[in-house]
């Protein structure tokens, strides 16, 4: 029986093959070592042997080598300062690939040991000869300042980067411009910097004409580069503002999304400067045919050009006005792209395209997509809000569509008409019967919601409609809060309109309310129904019945000052999400002491803070107390009230965080009676039990007021001061 040898593993071997006496042999291990890496294993332990195979004429193999080297150099920071000497030595080489290279991998490198064997080579580099290497040390510089600006400012690189943007080959003033856009942003990011700051980077009327001229010569990536930089530039006149626009406008034919964005947003943010309507009408002329063929785009390009474009709507409506044909939705856009599409298409619509917006919209509705059915039928109602003379085609459409008995169809339709209904009062009333035959339809709580409005609305016009209402009351405490807050609301309204034949289903509504439900927001509207009906009808007439404005769709769905903001962002993710990018990208960099001692700090502060609301909430009127006899003067409230309660042990330990519960604690400092505290909560008394005002008036003697709303259980008397039982009890037993 033969013994076999413990097997090395793959590192060995490639570790042996890294030390062949081959080159070829070398190489292929260097090109499996690399992919190794690539998948996710851990070969760092190669890291001398790699290095060794640094010193070669083979450009292929010197780029694995420096790949590998940027992947391992924070984990080997020791081992990295033995490749400097290579990195210095092919600065120096004829070849400007090698040069450029090499510039390139020092500056990714981020270890701290080689940062200062970095100055001297970038400093040759940012000079040489040829502009491929001077293009890379430009970049170079601005990696160099996010890791050590001090040394970038007492180098001079970036007086060197100022002078690079006069350079002769435009590819260099684009990194130029790019690395001091950075270096900029960064510095602007850290809230103590001052204006002459020397990393600032300030854009003159001289660096502005450099800018224009090598826009044309770069390469895609280089013009987004330099457009930015041009949107941040502030023209002194109407002139130059016009001159610019002029300039960037032929950069809206590019084959690229980004440039063509970019080169929009110059347009948008310099057109404010411009005041002849002849030269923005022509302007938006030549804008609109690049935002059409952005939508030629893949899916994801799609969306963003889309979302681009809803902003550029907002603040210029007539630029696609034309257009509304390629917003159409196509059978393979993917959900994201289509509602995107129809909130753009309302936006577009006028009085000329609107039989072709709602012909297309119809079909959409008969899609298998629920989603976007529904979306669809709610930009036909807000297409019926957005155009008057073209309400009642919308209002056919919808009808069709009930007709169809598919239920989430009818349900929202049954939505979009409400918003119709109160666009249009008294005009649609005719489409009552057809909403109302379909109840049985409804299972949502919007649509049950909506037809409920609609039926105590118009309550006096529908026949039936205290039986459709009495099938809600009798399923109230089933449905849902908004549902049953509708059908309060509407069974008030059908008794104002209807006090005779309405009174019984009143009462059981109030008394379901207030009695069996358990959601303060019904209890408190009914309650407060139950007086406006028991004291004064006509001021709930005035109330409840009171006239409501037509809705109107609004021009913008953000506000002007931040639309403004928002299209100086345009091509970026501000301008994506429509919200200012201090809402989704933190300043500055933040480690995870940093983050647990802020936790800290603010666990304190909603401590102290909790602390002073119950102090506040006890020197507060007393909820309960209906009497206007005056707080306890010369007694602490407030902060002066939380440093009073500072003194005991429990309010101690909760501003400390040592409190092992911290309910207990706070429960032992105000529940102990006696003192200021027990004084300032003196039994409340409830002045409910005479006058015909309180909720135990009887309401017999009130016109056009049913007398079943005479509450069953009488109000507590109140000849003899409350004793400690009357001041526990329940504020319902009132009633």
């Amino acid at each position: 029986m033969s013994i076999r040898g413990p097997r090395k593993g793959e590192n060995y071997e490639l570790s042996v093959d890294l030390n062949s006496e081959y080159r070829e042999k070398r190489k292929d291990a260097i090109k499996r070592t690399i992919a190794s890496m690539t998948v996710g294993k851990d070969v760092s332990g190669l890291f001398p042997d790699v290095l060794k195979n640094m010193q070669t004429e083979d450009l292929e193999q010197k780029k694995l080598v420096y790949l590998y080297l940027m992947n391992y150099a924070k984990t080997q920071p020791e081992l990295v300062i033995l490749a400097v000497n290579t990195f210095v030595k092919d600065t120096d080489d004829p070849n400007p690939l090698v040069r450029a290279l090499a510039i390139r991998t020092m500056g990714c490198l981020r270890a701290e040991k080689i940062i200062d064997y970095l100055c001297d080579p970038l400093q040759k580099c940012l000079r040489d000869e040829n502009p491929y290497v001077r293009k890379t040390a430009a970049l170079c510089v601005a990696k160099l300042y996010d890791l050590k600006p001090e040394l970038v400012i007492e180098n001079g690189f970036l007086e060197q980067l100022h002078e690079m943007i006069s350079d002769s080959n435009p590819m260099v003033v684009a990194n130029t411009v790019a690395a001091l856009t950075d270096i900029h942003n960064a510095t602007t990011a850290q809230p103590s910097t001052s204006s002459s700051d020397p990393a600032i980077f300030m854009i003159t009327a001289s660096i502005l004409n450099k800018l224009l001229i090598a826009l044309n010569e770069c390469s895609e990536w280089g013009r987004v580069a330099v457009l930015n930089a041009l949107a941040r530039y502030v023209a002194h006149d109407e002139k130059e503002s016009e001159h610019i626009c002029e300039r960037v406008v032929p950069q809206f034919q590019h084959v690229n999304g980004s440039v063509v964005l970019a080169a929009v947003k110059v347009v948008m943010i310099h057109m404010r400067g411009v005041r002849r309507d002849d030269l923005i009408k022509q302007l938006m002329r030549k804008m609109a045919p690049p935002l059409v063929t952005l939508l030629s785009s893949p899916p994801e390009v799609q969306w963003v050009a889309l979302r681009n474009i809803n902003l550029l709507l907002q603040k210029r409506p007539d630029v696609l006005s034309s257009e509304m044909r390629v917003f159409f939705c196509k059978y393979n856009d993917p959900l994201y792209v289509k509602v995107e599409k129809l909130e753009i298409m309302v936006r577009l619509a006028n009085e000329k395209n609107v039989d072709a917006l709602l012909s297309e919209l119809k079909e959409y509705a008969s899609e298998v997509d629920v989603d976007f059915v529904r979306k669809s039928i709610k930009a036909i109602g807000q297409t019926a809000v957005k155009i008057d003379t073209a309400a009642e085609r919308c209002v056919n459409v919808l009808l069709e569509l009930i007709s169809t008995r598919v239920s989430y169809v009818v349900q929202e339709a049954v939505v979009v008409m409400k918003d119709i209904f109160r666009k249009y009062p008294s005009t649609y009333e005719g489409v009552i019967p057809t909403l109302c035959a379909n109840l049985d339809e409804l299972d949502e709580p919007e649509a049950k919601a909506s037809l409920i409005w609609i039926i105590g609305e118009y309550a006096n016009k529908i026949d039936n409609a205290d039986e459709l209402l009495g099938i809600f009351v009798d399923s109230f405490t089933d449905e849902s809060y908004p549902v049953q807050l509708q059908t309060l609301t509407a069974v008030v309204k059908l008794f104002l309109k209807k006090p005779d034949s309405a009174q019984g289903i009143v009462q059981r509504v109030l008394t379901t309310a207030t009695k069996d439900c358990d959601s303060p927001d019904v209890r408190d509207r009914a309650y407060i129904y139950w007086r406006l009906l028991s004291t004064d009808p006509g001021a709930a007439k005035a109330v409840v019945l009171a006239h409501r404005p037509p809705i109107s769709i609004p021009r913008t769905t953000v506000p002007p000052a931040l639309l403004e903001e928002l299209l100086g962002e345009i091509s970026s993710l501000a301008s994506v999400y429509h919200k200012p990018e201090e809402t989704f990208v933190g300043r500055g960099r933040i480690g995870a002491d940093a983050v647990r001692k802020g936790n800290e700090v603010d666990d304190r502060l909603s401590t102290q803070k909790a602390l002073q609301t119950v102090a506040a909430g006890q020197q507060a009127e007393n909820l309960l107390d209906f009497d206007d006899a005056p707080a306890v003067e010369g007694e602490p409230s407030g902060l002066a009230a939380t440093q009073v309660f500072a003194q005991t042990p429990a309010a101690a330990n909760l501003l400390a965080g040592t409190s092992s519960n911290p309910l207990d604690d706070l429960v032992s400092i105000f529940g102990g009676g006696g003192g200021a505290m027990a004084a300032s909560t003196s039994a409340p008394s409830f002045p409910f039990g005479g006058g015909n005002t309180g909720f135990g008036a009887d309401l017999s003697s009130v016109p056009a007021t049913p007398n079943v709303l005479v509450p069953q259980t009488p109000a507590p008397p109140l000849q003899q001061s409350h004793s400690q039982s009357s001041q526990q009890e329940d504020l319902l037993g009132l009633f």
